[in-house]
């Protein structure tokens, strides 16, 4: 949702899944990326995000949580390391690149947190990085590398807002997710069980005050199992398992899954808990 639901990590084999990372861009963008849409409204509601607001979104994909925050009249920059959805918030973001830029200060990065620091720009008061942990692993040992480089830029006191999944009891998906790891098999590095404490570990190892949490029911919705076998594969979570596989198979195996949550009008709703923690820099 970036905001990006699950960055998009190769397995650690050194495989290259062999999908159409473009296309896949564009799943992410035109169905995956508003599942997260009540978080996001959640946490800038409880921030007051406005037009006092200078926001720092780590993981931005193709924008979406950075168009709402603009929408409330912040200032924004999006860093990310996919181009392919990068492209897609650009387009979103900055229709007329240039005219745009200078009109709101909208800045759209490639690269690490870092490339995104400028000498002529006050520090940012709220970082967020709505991809939630919690599904991967590794994935909160990721999230410290961004933060580790995302925090020294931004004011004392700044708001750090950090994303993961309900418990598997909470969040229907995960049953759909364990396809991922049992297709993977032996390259293993998918899909994990949220822990309970994911948040709260990594704002203590990045130095960061909690400073309040919250839960958000996050429904995952489609219009039919087509649209949700894309949705999901947007999320990079079953590359390994395309590379152990196929896309035919992990195709059938999730067609299979999603079946016990498609409704008789064909649709697919599978209910979630996603988990959020506002933490403070020092």
């Amino acid at each position: 949702m970036t905001p990006t639901l699950v960055r998009q990590h190769l397995p650690h084999t050194g495989a290259v899944p062999r999908v159409d990372l473009r296309a896949r861009a564009r799943d992410w963008s035109e169905i995956q990326e508003r599942m997260l849409v009540p978080l996001i409204e959640a946490v800038y509601e409880r921030l007051d995000v406005g037009p006092a607001t200078r926001l720092l979104g780590l993981g931005c994909g193709s924008g979406l949580a950075l168009l709402m925050a603009a929408s409330r009249g912040a200032t924004i920059t999006g860093v990310d390391t996919s181009t392919d959805r990068l492209d897609l918030a650009r387009q979103r973001l900055l229709p007329d690149h240039r005219e745009a830029r200078a009109r709101t200060g909208t800045r759209i990065v490639a690269g690490s947190p870092g490339d995104t620091a400028r000498a002529d720009t006050p520090g940012y008061t709220v970082v967020t990085a709505f991809e939630p942990i919690g599904c991967r692993s590794g994935d909160a040992e990721g999230l410290g590398e961004l933060l580790a480089e995302a925090t020294p830029l931004a004011e004392r006191g700044a708001a750090v807002v950090l994303a993961g999944w309900g418990p598997p009891e909470r969040c229907t998906t995960a049953s759909v997710l364990r396809v991922a790891t049992k297709l993977a098999e032996p390259l293993r590095g998918t899909w994990r069980s949220a822990h309970r404490d994911d948040l709260e570990e990594v704002a203590q190892r990045a130095g960061l005050r909690p400073d309040g949490s919250g839960r958000v029911a996050c429904p995952f919705g489609y219009a039919d199992v087509g649209s949700a076998v894309r949705g999901l594969k947007s999320t990079g979570l079953f590359d390994a398992a395309i590379s152990a596989t196929d896309q035919v198979q992990v195709d059938k195996e999730l067609t299979e899954a999603l079946h016990p949550y498609q409704r008789p009008d064909g649709t697919v709703w599978m209910p979630n808990v996603f988990r959020y923690l506002i933490a403070r820099t020092r």
